[in-house]
């Protein structure tokens, strides 16, 4: 009898014929196999109750599930919509119009008198914003050449900086191709397609490639300088990763970031290999948040802030799936202790009260200490080669514990964060890209896509215009955050 196979009526007349030890013998055999098939069973229905809300799963995996979700937001005690005092935003109308149309009263619509030469009251105004049609303009430059009638010499006049071929796009509408393409993700085809209805000129798919290269080679100074203020600064420093495709194959697409500055880097692989070969981990001393993946903590040199999101989500998981009440109390209190600290930060305070710290990471250390009771290591199975399969629980348990400095950090020391979602943010948008164009085609790409897209993450951090900063790239005067050094460096 196989492990997956029930005896058959005559193996089971043979077994009872045998007497106790037959019996008990095939009955551990059965016993065995159906817990096998429990922890299958047990298994497959964690992997299907997870969600964007209880597991680290975008919610673009939720597909069409509907229920009752626990939701981690406080009630603000006011009702939804504006608030009073709210200034609100419309159109607003302008001083001066550039143009103003009178239309004039002919005539009188009760009695059909003539109002040619009646005296205008007074006038009713609405105003119309929109577009004039906008064409392409095209500048010729002319180097004038002379002859020296001394010596002899054919002298000719220099061009201005940038004009180098017979025809070519200016930085105005070369800067609007890189950004429909390289930020708001229009596939090439596309692109050419929006040039060409907006400004009746056809174009060449190259021509879009052409531009996007450009704008990487101008702005990698800029995006150097980043990086070195990415390794220096005591800014918390925000870590994460996603896979991307590159000619078919796997890579990975790396982001460091703060609120001021992003840095995105492609590379091959996912772990410390990639991590060293960026060399903005390796170098750092400062606060490093991440997500506990363990290649990030090789760099004892950093100190190291955990994503509690992931933790919280973890949480939930366990609460709504193994009704754990240590999970419950776990979450409510890293709740309340966030509470606590915003409320702190709002009051201008620097730290909590050292009691109240103690106080905090006490309570902490009893929930982790009544989780292990009810779910401890367990036993290795006698003959069984490899490390011993740890329940789901049980793996959250020892995070919790032998990471509690990292799950607290946010409340040791006010300006670590309490989760990593800013470095998720600042990531969401390759994903975009890809479900645009499922990928890049060819190694040069993914490194024009994270220049360009460092430069304008950073930009608009900054408040600055998008299709401002990239006419200045193109122009040859590409925007500097005020916090990285001059540049160009001396």
């Amino acid at each position: 009898m196989t492990p997956t196979q029930l005896p058959t009526p005559d193996e089971i007349r043979t077994v009872y014929q045998q007497g106790e030890e037959g019996v008990l013998a095939v009955f551990e055999k059965l016993a065995t196999t159906v817990r096998a098939l429990e922890a299958k069973i047990q298994a497959l229905e964690d992997q299907i109750a997870k969600d964007s809300h209880n597991s680290s799963k975008p919610p673009s995996s939720d597909g069409l599930k509907r229920g009752v979700k626990r939701s981690l937001r406080r009630s603000s005690g006011k009702q939804s919509g504006g608030q009073v005092g709210h200034p609100g935003h419309r159109l607003e109308r302008v001083a001066k119009p550039k143009y103003v149309k009178v239309h004039p009263v002919i005539q009188c619509g009760h009695c059909q008198a003539s109002l040619e030469d009646v005296k205008v009251d007074g006038y009713e105004r609405r105003q119309v914003f929109d577009l004039p049609l906008v064409v392409l303009e095209v500048t010729e430059h002319q180097a004038e050449i002379k002859t020296c009638p001394v010596c002899g010499q054919v002298n000719e006049a220099e061009f201005p900086n940038g004009v180098t071929q017979e025809t070519q796009y200016g930085p105005r509408v070369r800067a609007q191709m890189v950004y429909f393409n390289e930020y708001q993700f229009i596939p090439l085809s596309r692109t050419t397609e929006v040039i060409e209805d907006l400004y009746q000129q056809p174009i060449a798919e190259g021509t879009v490639v052409a531009a996007a290269e450009d704008m990487a080679e101008q702005v990698a100074p800029v995006n150097q300088k980043i990086k070195d203020y990415l390794t220096e600064t005591e800014t918390p420093v925000h870590f994460d990763e996603t896979g991307i495709r590159v000619d078919g194959k796997l890579n990975w697409l790396h982001s460091v970031s703060t609120e001021q500055a992003t840095y995105y880097e492609i590379h091959a692989r996912r772990g410390s290999q990639a991590m060293d070969a960026i060399g903005i981990l390796p170098k750092r001393t400062g606060w490093s948040i991440h997500d506990y993946w363990k290649p990030y903590l090789k760099y004892e040199q950093a100190k190291h802030g955990g994503c509690n999101t992931h933790i919280v989500r973890d949480l939930i998981f366990i609460i709504e799936q193994k009704q754990q009440p240590w999970a419950a109390e776990m979450l409510d209190l890293l709740l309340h202790i966030k509470q606590t600290v915003e409320m702190a930060k709002d009051l201008e305070q620097t730290a909590l009260p050292d009691q109240q710290i103690a106080d905090f990471a006490c309570r902490y250390a009893q929930i982790v200490a009544s989780g292990l009771l009810v779910n401890p290591t367990p036993e290795k199975i006698e003959g069984k080669r490899g490390r011993v399969k740890q329940s789901f629980a049980k793996n959250m348990l020892d995070r919790l514990r032998d990471h509690k400095d990292m799950v607290l950090a946010f409340m040791y020391d006010f300006k670590v964060p309490f989760d990593n979602n800013l470095a998720e943010r600042d990531i969401r948008m390759t994903k975009v890209q890809q479900k645009v164009s499922g990928g890049f085609r060819s190694e040069d790409g993914p490194k024009t896509f994270c220049n360009v897209r460092s430069y304008i993450s950073t930009a608009r951090k900054n408040g600055q215009p998008v299709l401002d900063v990239l006419y200045q790239a193109l122009n040859g005067t590409p925007f500097v955050p005020p916090f990285i050094p001059a540049y160009p460096a001396e």
